[in-house]
């Protein structure tokens, strides 16, 4: 579907897909390693989020985006309620990142949390996962300048700051070049916590167990972090502590929907040259800052991304983010990008990381979790319905219970 700057798209959305092609309707199968498959495995022990939440393992389902929102409410619908129900044995479904208002939206066809259509779209969703014993947080985002005015009536994207990421952008009409974004205003920045703060609460309404702040792979919050995004000489720009200042007022807005403990949030750390962003002296220390004062909060967990590329020679950015990050963080660690089941098994026993969260595996594995305590083949998935509407490539790829059946 989307032959244009696919590689980079993939990978910002933590699915970090083969090349290769594969058919959902042959069941294509690749060999699991030869870890040691019994209960005993790291990732299939349970864990408790702070706040009492109980999860019944480490094996978690990373946001991921999948377009099929198609409908002018754009909300979940049906075949949301199944896609997530199919993976409710995970230890905890982060949902695909969704816009917190209309300014918020930077690709087709993703569901909103903003609008009472979307809150009863969601609601079937989680009590399909709850039906099945699941648990489930929505992602709320706000991609910033990763849009295009195509989205916005002819308006400018916001952004920290006026300068273009020099990306594409797939609009209703196709990839276009994105554009200068408009710089956010002081009130802009306020409206925006603001709809963060109501997306918090629609959350809890449509029965969420929380919420995670996609603060991570170069979206707003990203662009307020970043000194080559952020050239802002107010309250918001400059220093370090200034550039974080908007994701914690964003936490502090949200506290007051909800307790803390049902907020988490992602990171990615050592994002260099993909979506705009480009890595600085800096990048590490603001982490390191953002990462420190989280633990002044009580969360119920931080999801950090290991980079998406080689950062080996650049020798002002971390190579393994969960090694560099436990010691910094008190609370439970979520590390995503790249992991299998033994690499998982291994970050977890290593103690850098609580859980694992997982994207490319669970798009064609929905009983991931059963396959790695059985040690049974993964079924590959079909890249070109990564993003295309319908049920093709999103609800029909078979659990092993049904492989037998059939």
């Amino acid at each position: 579907m989307w032959a244009l700057n696919i590689k980079s798209f993939l990978t910002i959305n933590s699915l970090n897909f083969t090349s290769q092609t594969l058919v959902v309707s042959t069941q294509n199968f690749s060999k699991q390693t030869n870890y040691t498959m019994n209960n005993d495995q790291a990732l299939l022990k349970p864990i408790t989020l702070s706040g009492g939440l109980e999860l019944k393992n480490r094996v978690w389902m990373a946001p991921m985006t999948r377009s099929r929102a198609a409908n002018p409410e754009t909300k979940p619908f049906e075949i949301h309620d199944k896609y997530y129900a199919e993976r409710a044995s995970s230890g905890l479904i982060i949902t695909e990142g969704s816009q917190v208002s209309k300014d918020a939206v930077g690709y087709i066809n993703t569901p909103g949390i903003y609008s009472k259509e979307q809150v009863e779209g969601w609601k079937g969703v989680t009590k399909a996962v709850h039906n099945k014993d699941g648990h489930i947080f929505i992602q709320l985002w706000h991609v910033g300048r990763i849009s295009h005015p195509d989205f916005h009536h002819g308006n400018l994207p916001l952004a920290p700051s006026a300068i273009n990421p020099n990306e594409k952008s797939f609009t209703p009409e196709g990839f276009k070049e994105t554009v200068t974004p408009k710089a956010m205003t002081l009130e802009d920045i306020k409206q925006t916590i603001q709809d963060f703060k109501n997306a918090g609460k629609n959350a809890m309404e449509a029965g969420f167990d929380g919420v995670e702040i996609h603060s991570s792979n170069g979206y707003l919050f990203h662009q307020f972090f970043n000194a080559t995004s952020n050239v802002r000489t107010d309250e918001y720009g400059g220093s370090i502590e200034n550039r974080a200042k908007i994701l914690f007022e964003v936490i502090d807005a949200l506290k007051e929907v909800m307790p803390e403990q049902k907020i988490g949030l992602r990171l990615n750390p050592s994002l260099n040259g993909v979506f705009g962003m480009k890595a600085d002296e800096e990048t590490i220390p603001t982490f390191e800052y953002i990462v420190k004062k989280l633990n002044e909060y009580d969360l119920a967990y931080l999801h950090l991304s290991e980079p998406f590329t080689d950062v080996s020679d650049i020798s002002y950015l971390v190579s393994h983010i969960a090694k560099h990050f436990r010691p910094i963080y008190k609370g439970t660690l979520v590390i995503n990008a790249g992991f299998n089941q033994e690499k998982g098994n291994h970050v977890i026993e290593a103690g850098d990381a609580d859980a694992v969260a997982f994207g490319t595996l669970y798009v064609s594995n929905p009983d991931l979790v059963e396959r790695f305590r059985t040690g049974a083949d993964l079924a590959q998935p079909d890249k070109d319905t990564f993003y295309t509407p319908g049920e093709k490539g999103y609800t029909d790829y078979l659990t092993l219970k049904e492989s037998k059946v059939s």
